[in-house]
């Protein structure tokens, strides 16, 4: 096994490990040696690459945030217009609420740590502002704030929908609150 100085991705394994066991066990389960075990590294590598767990969950949720904004552009960036916004956001969340549920799994840990601890709620408002960045190329800032919160909300029903709506539906739900404003 390579030490920490001659294995430059130990950290980068250990924020993945992170996020694994986040999403297998929620941040109440998390802790350094079971971190340690699942990315395949001693014990030690934790408090030489992290200054404790805080920094650790700050670090892997910063990664995950990086990860879904990417997911918001890749959609949304090719848009060149409202009606394509539209559809592009529809297909979003049609993707994020449909497959393993990992994604949505760390939204709602991230979401309960942030209302638990004040002092993660600025990865919140760092990701809530990132996101609505890519809503507001297409929708005014008003419109944008309240497409973020219907985006979660959407998601959350049709991944925990014993029938989950179509996207016939949530395409009007997109339409109609993007009807007003720019």
């Amino acid at each position: 096994m390579a030490t920490g100085h001659t294995d430059p991705r130990r950290r980068a394994r250990i924020i993945a490990a992170t996020l694994d066991l986040i999403a297998d066990e929620g941040v109440a389960g998390v802790s350094h040696r079971k971190i340690a075990a699942r990315a395949g590294v001693p014990l030690g590598s934790m408090t030489y690459h992290f200054g404790g767990i805080d920094e650790l969950l700050r670090e892997a949720f910063r990664h995950f945030t990086d990860h879904m904004v990417a997911l918001f552009d890749a959609h949304l960036a090719p848009s060149a217009d409202r009606e394509q916004a539209r559809a592009a956001v529809a297909d979003l969340v049609h993707a994020l609420s449909e497959g393993s549920g990992r994604d949505l799994v760390l939204t709602q840990e991230l979401y309960t740590l942030a209302a638990r601890r004040p002092a993660f709620r600025e990865l919140t408002h760092t990701w809530m502002a990132r996101s609505r960045r890519h809503l507001e190329r297409h929708f005014d800032p008003g419109t944008a704030r309240q497409l973020d919160a219907l985006i979660e909300g959407l998601i959350l029903h049709r991944a925990l929908a014993r029938e989950p709506h179509d996207r016939e539906l949530t395409l009007e739900a997109v339409t109609r609150i993007t009807a007003t404003g720019r």
